[in-house]
């Protein structure tokens, strides 16, 4: 079996609207969460980045990867659907693993939704457990809680 190869490397303005559709077609987006203003936050500092996947030309994979000085974190994790059971996945996360280890960071969190089953799987065969933690969340502007 080969190893999958996948170019790895921080998005572009250019990538900016084929990085919203992956995260569309994956179902990731929510809307409260409006994507061209994560981008835009992510990549306004260095303290995170979004990093895209190419196969070829095309943008097949992603991770918005941050930290906030000790713990890193990860969003919008994405593979195509067209290009899944490829490697694919585990190659965006060790990327992402990587851009916080250069960083000194060396914890990485990330949440899943309990109803998603398939990608806790997924995390597991990474070697990522699952922590004991409530997680608690306010809207700083006064909006109703979300899901």
């Amino acid at each position: 079996m080969t190893t999958p190869t996948l170019s790895i490397a921080p998005i572009e303005n250019a990538d900016i609207a084929a990085v919203i559709a992956l995260w569309q077609r994956c179902g990731l987006t929510r809307p409260w969460n409006d994507p061209a203003a994560d981008i835009a936050l992510a990549r306004k500092g260095p303290n995170a980045a979004v990093l895209a996947g190419r196969d070829g030309s095309a943008i097949v994979a992603s991770v918005l990867v941050g930290h906030d000085g000790h713990r890193g974190w990860v969003y919008y994790v994405a593979v195509d659907p067209d290009h899944r059971h490829k490697g694919y996945g585990g190659i965006v996360m060790a990327a992402a693993e990587d851009w916080l280890r250069e960083r000194g960071i060396e914890k990485l969190q990330l949440m899943v939704r309990t109803d998603n089953s398939q990608v806790q799987t997924f995390y597991q065969s990474l070697g990522y457990l699952e922590q004991e933690r409530i997680v608690y969340a306010k809207w700083l502007d006064g909006r109703e809680p979300t899901p």
